[in-house]
């Protein structure tokens, strides 16, 4: 154990970190998470969030990563405390789609075009997990506490001030992590949200957009309905914009009616964090210690969150063999 009496230091408490953190508790190591912000007002409370690979490469790692994430949340949907369900849905497009989707769930079908709505060419019907991310991230927290480990809202300026504080040291920082490594390949990507209250939605729609700034998506989570979005690249702003709420509300109630007059409840803002590749490796602090980088999920933070929990455990076992 470290000078500081912590095993491993988890720096970030989006979704990302906090996984890692409850993963390493879990196995018994005392852990702490450190962040500026409170996990409900990191990116991931801006999250939809559906499971699947949003503005992240599609390589073997991710895909395996994805995968085991898939089982990990398929298995919270059980437990209706975590804020996980298993939601039926379609994604579609405006032109034909793609056979390679990278990863398949179990369920997956082509539509026919009559089960599209007006302006659609292609789409197809499956079953994956729907995230509310507010209570999920609470889930997540409460599950790090009872493993005996901790959070502490501090903000870290630079990893040199960390090193010697724990044996590992676990940069999941987001899109502050450019700030903390000087990492030029991460930049912001910009996006924005409306919560409405539900007026009767149960399925999922989502269009693939072919990485356009103007995102749709329609995600029912009980009472509420997440509508999005934008994909705003560089921008740094995590202020609302009430015009742009308009128009992501517009696109959604294009698809179902209803959504035009749902009172809105709530409007978010986050930065996904991207980059070419997810950014996943290994380094030795000075004093000999761990760090391990992992950082740049773009919009799938979610859905590769307990694959790189996993990986990271991993990792730390392999080191002391």
């Amino acid at each position: 154990m470290s000078s500081g009496g912590l095993d491993a230091l988890v720096i970030g408490a989006g979704v990302i970190g906090l996984t890692t953190a409850v993963q390493l508790a879990e196995s018994g190591l005392l852990v702490e998470v450190r962040s500026t912000a409170v996990p409900g007002r990191t990116t991931s409370v801006a999250a939809g969030a559906m499971w699947g690979l949003f503005f992240v490469d599609r390589d073997e790692q991710v895909l395996r990563w994805s995968r085991d994430t898939l089982d990990c949340l398929t298995e919270l949907a059980a437990d209706s405390h975590t804020g996980v369900r298993l939601v039926e849905g379609v994604e579609a497009a405006r032109r034909e789609l793609s056979s390679d989707w990278g990863v398949i769930v179990d369920d997956v079908y082509v539509c026919d075009r009559s089960e599209l709505p007006p302006g659609f060419a292609s789409g197809r019907r499956f079953t994956v997990p729907l995230v509310d991310m507010p209570v999920y991230l609470s889930y997540l927290c409460d599950r790090l506490f009872a493993a005996g480990g901790r959070l502490r809202i501090e903000h870290v300026r630079s990893l040199g001030e960390v090193f010697g504080q724990a044996e590992v040291v676990i940069n999941c920082s987001g899109a502050r992590a450019g700030e903390l490594v000087g990492d030029p390949e991460l930049y912001p990507v910009r996006g924005q949200v409306v919560v409405v209250r539900n007026p009767g939605v149960t399925e999922f729609f989502s269009e693939d957009t072919d990485d356009g700034a103007d995102l749709l998506y329609i995600l029912p989570h009980g009472n509420k309905v997440v509508l999005g979005g934008t994909a705003e690249v560089g921008s740094w702003n995590l202020e609302p914009d009430l015009r742009t709420a308009g128009e992501i509300v517009a696109r959604c109630a294009a698809v179902v009616p209803s959504l035009a007059t749902a009172p809105v409840l709530e409007h978010r803002v986050g930065l996904r964090p991207v980059r070419d590749c997810v950014r996943f490796d290994e380094q030795r602090q000075p004093n000999g210690g761990l760090l391990i980088h992992s950082y740049g999920h773009g919009g799938s933070g979610v859905s590769l969150s307990w694959g790189c929990a996993r990986e990271v455990l991993a990792r730390l076992e392999a080191s002391v063999r």
